[in-house]
């Protein structure tokens, strides 16, 4: 059994049961009434359009906006770019019954999900208490003062590098 509507502009094809995305809709009391309703099938290979008074009912699950879409409007040689960001509202519906022609299709309830209680921690599983070895510590210092002295440093001479003497131009004859 299914359902042919017209939301926002968008047809969707739902059953009892189904969780669609719509157009942002506002919710009267967390319901929502879809009475644009094309086609339905009560059965199997059976398709019609339904007559006057035919409805779809869903509850409203969550509200919300799409994941943001880059709009980058572009011209060549003209030094012209303009980037816009957008993100679509949403509202997230259950469909909860379907009824026309005097039938009525309903979904089943939703079971309550059983929220997951907390493992109790062993004793392995506790954050272990770590000390502050100070010996440790006072390598660390040794080795950083050994790695900033040359290995292989020369007595430092203090002659200064001379430059070579400039060539003088030779005497013309």
């Amino acid at each position: 059994m299914y359902a042919v509507i017209r939301s926002g502009g968008k047809q969707y094809r739902v059953a009892p049961g189904d969780v669609i995305r719509v157009e942002r809709t506002p919710a009267d009391g967390g319901q929502v009434i879809f009475s644009d309703i094309l086609a339905v099938s009560p059965s199997e290979g059976q398709i019609s359009r339904p007559q006057n008074g035919a409805q779809v009912v869903g509850r409203v699950i969550e509200e919300g906006r799409a994941d943001k879409i880059l709009v980058f409007h572009f011209k060549r040689k003209k030094q012209y770019k303009k980037l816009a960001g957008h993100r679509q509202p949403f509202t997230s519906v259950r469909i909860t019954e379907i009824a026309f022609d005097g039938q009525k299709f309903t979904a089943p309830d939703e079971a309550e999900k059983p929220k997951k209680e907390k493992k109790a921690k062993a004793a392995h599983d506790e954050p272990r208490e770590v000390e502050a070895a100070p010996e440790r510590h006072e390598k660390k210092a040794e080795h950083k003062k050994k790695a900033a002295a040359p290995k292989h440093a020369a007595p430092h001479k203090a002659t200064a590098h001379k430059k070579p003497a400039a060539k003088k131009p030779g005497k013309k004859k």
